[in-house]
């Protein structure tokens, strides 16, 4: 794959390498060759100039090339749900932060704890039927309050189902706690 990226940004770059040394050209001309105003330039100097501008366009391609590469790898990455231990410790990191109802702090901690807890429901639901199976009890909490929530994770709703949040976040907590096996 990063072969037919490279041949498809490298074409561009050295049509635009192939451009920049065509401008150095001038149309000014007579039939004894340039005119007066055009400085002589030897052919070497041209010639290096040339080969420079393909090498920083072979070079641009490469980078923009592996610039997708990475991307790429990226969403991969980042398509693949958790596991369920993962996000079980990224739930528990809440624990450690906490606002007062109506703070400036609120918005990021609620919507972090909105955000832990979906995680772990598409971890828990990863595990195909088995997980479902296995983690009903979590799934069905955190499916309420997806119900609740009717997908608005804006500050004024979170703050609004804050007690259902962050109880549902303690109720997931200490069945996780009693269910070791799954996390550890």
């Amino acid at each position: 794959m990063s072969v037919r990226i490279r041949m498809s940004t490298a074409a561009p770059a050295l049509a635009a390498a192939l451009m920049v040394a065509l401008a150095g050209c001038t149309a000014a001309s007579t039939s004894q060759g340039p005119g007066g105003d055009v400085p002589y330039v030897a052919p070497s100097v041209n010639a290096s100039a040339v080969d420079k501008g393909i090498q920083q366009a072979e070079a641009d391609a490469e980078a923009q090339a592996d610039a997708e590469a990475q991307a790429d790898r990226k969403t991969a990455l980042s398509t693949k749900p958790q596991e369920v231990r993962s996000a079980f410790a990224g739930l528990q990191a809440t624990y450690q932060d906490g606002c007062a109802p109506g703070a400036g702090d609120c918005a990021y901690f609620l919507g972090r704890v909105n955000t832990e807890l979906a995680g772990l429901d598409e971890s828990m639901r990863a595990e195909g039927d088995d997980g479902l199976r296995h983690f009903k009890e979590p799934l069905a909490w955190m499916s309420a309050l997806r119900t609740a929530l009717a997908g608005d994770a804006s500050t004024n709703n979170l703050e609004k189902h804050r007690k259902q949040l962050i109880g549902t976040r303690d109720r997931v907590n200490a069945w996780m706690q009693g269910h070791p096996e799954d996390y550890r």
